[in-house]
């Protein structure tokens, strides 16, 4: 009985790597190499003129260092590009120059200026609700001030917010949110993968599409290496789904395409909207577990906070369109939904872009922790920190802040773990107490602090999600939501081990020193 099973099984792998091999995805990563090796070619041409060249180099390198040094860039960033500069001048300068030279980047981050300023009318503050968040904490209104300022978006009453511990409570939630569309349905999110999950979700969208709502499907363009067809999106046309791939992967060395989007963002008619960590694949409701139980989790808003994802979805949606936007049509409070807001608090939903030069996400991070007076609570798959944020964590144990981080005891991808293990000793030391979640994998990205205030969105504690890919949360303060995300954490730390000084002095040393190596290369990876 389980021979035919094993032989399909064996099949069904033969043809996925037949897909990749002989697929788009082999022709990418061909003509990369192809270029590599031409770039390779033209520095080792170059070496054989090194006598004539050597001063012009020697300059070049001085004024590379001298623009790093000057730039205004976090520090860990200068310092992975100042090694490859020293240590392979020819090289490094090249490559250095070949990636500040890019105009992908900048044509995409002017594009989104547009669409953001087109947005900011339907995004100014409501200044009695400024008003109301300052009376409570003058701290936490000038957080608020700094995510309209410098993010775009404002702070919010009137809005309901609903935690989800695990990703199949989310599905169900979003199944049935779905189902009672009756103008449009906007989904964004950084990973989409057929199976039970997608399925479920794409039958309901296209009944939904051929109802007449409107449904607009965008997924980022890594989903076209191994998870989806390259042309995917035109499937989806024909079921009358519009869809697009952001920044699609092609076959030439490009910096922009290292700038992802990480966000995962449904909103339904205006009114109501998911975010958090949850994917659109299987192994985000534990249909398939490669990494043991996968621990995520997801916020469903509903009310006036709706706004800024419904433009936060069409600012990025807009980036490659040419016909102009009614931005007013995709506007509803959903103030008929539910007649007292009172109690509720304060949401501030807000995006991050690597492309704008402000680090929305982690400075909302740090601020929190700065904040702290009893407690602040973590959970992130990744654990890769730039000085401030360990100073920000350190300080805040070391002023006696019960600071706990839960991580994956399972991990996804083994370079990020040995990286994370390569902080733990510094921060343990310091007071901050390191769990490992047993059961297997944490993907959840939840800041929770004094039973107060909560974020939970896509963004991890690395450097990737801090500065290179596009990114979304919510913050939550004095919403009700805050005790159920804090219980749901002290429920999650019962699965978790502690993670001593011991441990980390036990850990393999080959571990310990590849972790430490790799810190050096850390912001580019």
């Amino acid at each position: 009985m389980d021979l035919p099973r094993k032989v399909m099984d064996k099949m069904k792998k033969l043809k996925v790597l037949f897909r990749i091999v002989f697929g788009r995805t082999a022709f990418v990563f061909l003509f990369l190499l192809i270029q590599i090796g031409f770039l390779f070619s033209c520095i080792r041409w170059l070496s054989g003129y090194l006598v004539y060249i050597y001063g012009g180099m020697v300059v070049l390198t001085a004024l590379v260092m001298v623009h790093i040094l000057n730039e205004k860039v976090n520090p860990s960033f200068k310092i992975a590009w100042m090694v490859p500069v020293l240590v392979i001048p020819v090289f490094g300068t090249l490559l250095y120059l070949f990636v500040q030279m890019q105009i992908g980047t900048k044509i995409i981050a002017a594009k989104l200026k547009f669409t953001s300023q087109e947005t900011a009318p339907y995004l100014e503050q409501d200044k009695k609700v400024y008003a109301d968040l300052k009376k409570e904490s003058h701290r936490m209104a000038n957080l608020s001030y700094y995510i309209k300022a410098y993010g775009g978006f404002p702070v919010y009453e009137g809005t309901k917010v609903q935690y989800f511990p695990l990703g199949e409570q989310m599905l169900e939630a979003m199944k049935r949110e779905l189902l009672k569309a009756e103008r449009f349905i906007f989904m964004e999110y950084f990973i989409i993968e057929n199976g039970v999950m997608w399925d479920g979700i794409l039958e309901i969208l296209e009944q939904k599409a051929a109802q007449g709502v409107e449904v607009r499907v965008m997924y980022d363009g890594m989903c076209s290496i191994a998870l989806l067809p390259y042309r995917y999106p035109k499937k989806l046309e024909e079921k009358g789904i519009r869809c697009k791939m952001f920044s699609p992967i092609k076959p030439t060395l490009s910096t922009h395409q290292n700038n992802r989007d990480h966000r995962k963002i449904c909103v339904i008619d205006g009114h109501t909207a998911f975010t958090g960590g949850i994917n659109l694949a299987d192994e985000y409701i534990n249909q398939k577990q490669k990494f043991g139980h996968w621990k995520d989790t997801a916020v469903m808003l509903k009310g006036d906070g709706v706004r800024s994802f419904t433009m936060m979805f069409l600012q990025m949606w807009n980036i490659t369109e040419r016909n102009g936007e009614d931005y007013k049509k995709y506007l509803d409070s959903g103030s008929n939904l539910f007649s007292d807001t009172s109690g509720l608090g304060f949401v501030m939903p807000y995006g991050d872009s690597p492309l704008d030069g402000e680090n929305v996400g982690e400075l909302v991070y740090m601020d929190l922790i700065h904040q702290s007076k009893e407690y602040v609570h973590i959970m992130t798959p990744y654990l890769i920190l730039d000085n401030e944020m360990v100073t920000a964590l350190t300080f805040a144990a070391k002023r006696g802040v019960e600071v706990v981080i839960i991580m994956p005891h399972i991990p996804d991808k083994k370079y990020a773990y040995l990286l994370a293990r390569s902080y733990y000793e510094e921060l343990i030391q310091a007071g901050v107490q390191i769990y490992e979640y047993t059961p297997g994998f944490v993907h959840a990205k939840v800041l929770v602090s004094d039973d107060k205030s909560a974020v939970v969105g896509t963004i991890n504690l690395d450097f990737r999600s801090l500065y290179l890919h596009f990114e979304c949360g919510v913050l939550m303060y004095q919403n009700p939501v805050v005790e159920e995300i804090e219980k749901d954490y002290q429920e999650t730390l019962k699965k978790c081990c502690l993670i001593t000084k011991e441990d980390c002095m036990r850990y393999s040393f080959v571990k310990s020193f590849a972790g430490q190596l790799m810190r050096f290369i850390a912001p580019l990876m």
